[in-house]
């Protein structure tokens, strides 16, 4: 069984977008920032292995923190504080507002399924920050004491 997950980046962004994957990864915290900033504290599933002979999964995941940037129109839909993501989807491009001061060109509706409801806004992209090493779990989620907490450092880890 392969015992080191060789991270690619430790930075993921929008332009990574259709090579991400954020299904059963969990969401331990959410913030909001005053410079438009949504703030997520994940659990990153990097990699999905089957276990020989058997019909089960072990993980390669890391902490997270996953920001998107120049958010606005947030709409929360949900009846419970466990949100776990299904998907997240991106549609309807359009040029922000004010494009010329933050420099982007497109802006979309961002959809974030969870299996217990939905979290929409508008935003110009993401940036993912990896912030331990992936460790290889039999579960979709690090214990907090592992995992450090909740946190929404951005502060960049050693890939050596």
């Amino acid at each position: 069984m392969e015992q080191l997950y060789q991270l690619e980046k430790i930075v993921w962004t929008d332009a990574d977008f259709n090579v991400m994957n954020w299904h059963d990864c969990p969401i331990h915290a959410i913030s909001f920032t005053k410079e438009s900033q949504l703030i997520l504290d994940i659990d990153y599933i990097f990699k999905w292995v089957l276990i020989k002979n058997t019909r089960h999964y072990k993980f390669w995941i890391a902490p997270c923190t996953l920001v998107f940037e120049n958010v606005y129109n947030i709409a929360i839909e949900t009846n419970y504080t466990t949100l776990t993501i299904d998907h997240i989807s991106k549609e309807n491009p359009q040029k922000p507002k004010n494009s010329a001061y933050i420099g982007k060109d497109f802006e979309f509706d961002w959809i974030i399924e969870t299996t217990v409801g939905e979290i929409n806004f508008k935003s110009v992209g993401y940036i993912q920050h990896v912030r331990q090493k992936p460790i290889l779990l039999r579960s979709q989620e690090i214990n907090m004491e592992i995992r450090g907490g909740v946190s929404f450092d951005t502060s960049f880890i050693q890939l050596s």
